[in-house]
């Protein structure tokens, strides 16, 4: 299978041990399990720009599989995820082509931000690149707020609800409100850095101050 890489300049935003530690695990897991990995992307708070200190590193990726693979009676039987332990604060796995555009073609929120993430660790300059000519016909905005909604109204639960709350987790209710003010504004994808979020709420100065 001859998908030529492209794997991209080290992002200041990454630490440089840490960006080609990340690239020598998605190597490894492409010769562990005999796949061409399409695009890898950096999702989460590091993503979203208002990481902390001990946030970890969540790296998703797209992988493909010889031909062959495919070619199988028991093809829908096969796994098509690939998941490894959470080691040295780096969090990577990765879906199989089919299952990410399974779900593509469902609207899922998460493999859309993934099409947007400014931090790209690979990319083979043609699966992302198309993948996201196709999202004005496929992203549905009613999909993403009711997947926003749910995200904020279960971290507010889980993180808001308690006596000591940690700064970063009030922006994990943030940002999926805001997503939502930008779907029902612009009727089009949210993007996933948050201060281009916070651009929506930039007269109401009494938020903005807290939030800074």
């Amino acid at each position: 299978m001859k998908i030529n890489n492209q794997e991209n300049t080290v992002d200041q935003r990454i630490n440089k041990d840490i960006h080609t530690e990340i690239l020598r695990r998605i190597k490894a897991a492409e010769a562990e399990h005999n796949v061409k990995v399409l695009y890898a992307i950096e999702s989460g708070s590091r993503a979203w720009e208002f990481e902390s200190p001990n946030s970890d590193y969540d790296v998703r990726f797209i992988y493909a599989h010889p031909t062959d693979w495919y070619l199988a009676v028991n093809l829908e039987d096969k796994r098509d995820v690939i998941e490894y332990p959470i080691v040295d604060e780096i969090d990577i796995n990765g879906w199989d082509i089919r299952k990410a555009l399974k779900l593509f073609y469902k609207s899922n929120p998460a493999f859309i931000e993934w099409l947007q993430s400014p931090i790209v660790y690979v990319d083979d300059q043609h699966f992302a690149t198309k993948a996201r000519e196709l999202l004005p016909l496929i992203a549905s905005s009613t999909r993403g707020i009711y997947h926003y909604l749910h995200m904020a109204k279960g971290n507010f639960r889980e993180y808001l609800k308690k006596e000591q709350v940690p700064l970063e987790k009030y922006f994990y209710v943030l940002r999926p409100l805001l997503a939502i003010m930008w779907l029902e504004k612009y009727n089009e994808p949210a993007p996933i850095e948050f201060d281009t979020l916070r651009k929506l709420v930039a007269d109401n100065t009494p938020l903005n101050e807290a939030i800074s």
